[in-house]
């Protein structure tokens, strides 16, 4: 575990909430730490899952290749989340590829830490299937979002989803902090990077959106964006 890290940040996990102090001091001895560069596979679909990863900082994609070499992007994942899991649970092979979008830092739960949390913590196995549900329900809404929203209200409702996941008030708006580019969007939308362009460029003119800090995504008017998420439906 990185010397910085008190056992009181793992209680900040929705993965460990609810712990006793004793409990998260003796999995602050079993974690481990890991700093990786922008670019670095954390899973990939050839790995056996053996362990599950908390994000402390950074932001991961959760993606599947293509035959044609593309890729399709499940989700972006930012800190105080949890990837991995789902291979732990099944004791299948992983489904998908990891990659770090940026500098992230880990920490990695292996898979007997994983299963002695399973056996003896009962809040831990109550969090883990909050975790799951949230997964389960977050790629249900984008199913959704898929077969009845056109390529603007799926952008306004990808936006509106991470602001509500990680957002942070910042002047008169809203910061999404973590790395975001309008390629990763027009991917998890299902939507050409240019169209997405346009419409990015559209919301920016309308003052609903602007860029902050490192070029990540301020909302200025988030009932707005909810409006037109709410107005572009497929017909």
């Amino acid at each position: 575990m990185h010397a910085q890290l008190s056992p009181e940040v793992l209680g900040t996990f929705a993965l460990f909430e609810g712990l006793t102090p004793t409990q998260l001091t003796w999995l602050h001895s079993r974690l481990h730490y890991r700093s990786l560069r922008a670019g670095t596979y954390v899973i990939s679909r050839e790995m056996p899952a053996e362990a599950i990863y908390l994000i402390l900082e950074g932001t991961v994609k959760v993606a599947i290749p293509q035959s044609d070499g593309g890729e399709t992007i499940l989700e972006i994942v930012g800190p105080g989340k949890v990837v991995g899991e789902m291979g732990l649970v099944d004791n299948n092979e992983r489904s998908a590829d990891v990659l770090t979008l940026e500098k992230s830092a880990l920490l990695i739960l292996d898979r007997p830490t994983f299963d002695q949390c399973v056996n003896t913590i009962p809040p831990f196995v109550l969090n883990l299937l909050r975790v799951l549900n949230a997964r389960l329900r977050r790629a249900n809404e984008q199913i959704q979002a898929l077969m009845t929203l056109d390529v603007s209200g799926r952008v306004a409702r990808q936006l509106l989803a991470y602001a509500d996941e990680y957002g942070e008030p910042v002047g008169d708006g809203t910061l999404i902090p973590i790395r975001l580019t309008q390629t990763d969007i027009a991917q998890l939308v299902g939507a050409s990077r240019e169209r997405v362009n346009q419409i990015v460029r559209r919301l920016r003119r309308k003052g609903l959106i602007g860029t902050g800090p490192g070029r990540r995504i301020i909302l200025h008017d988030r009932n707005a964006l909810a409006e037109q998420a709410r107005l572009h439906v497929s017909q």
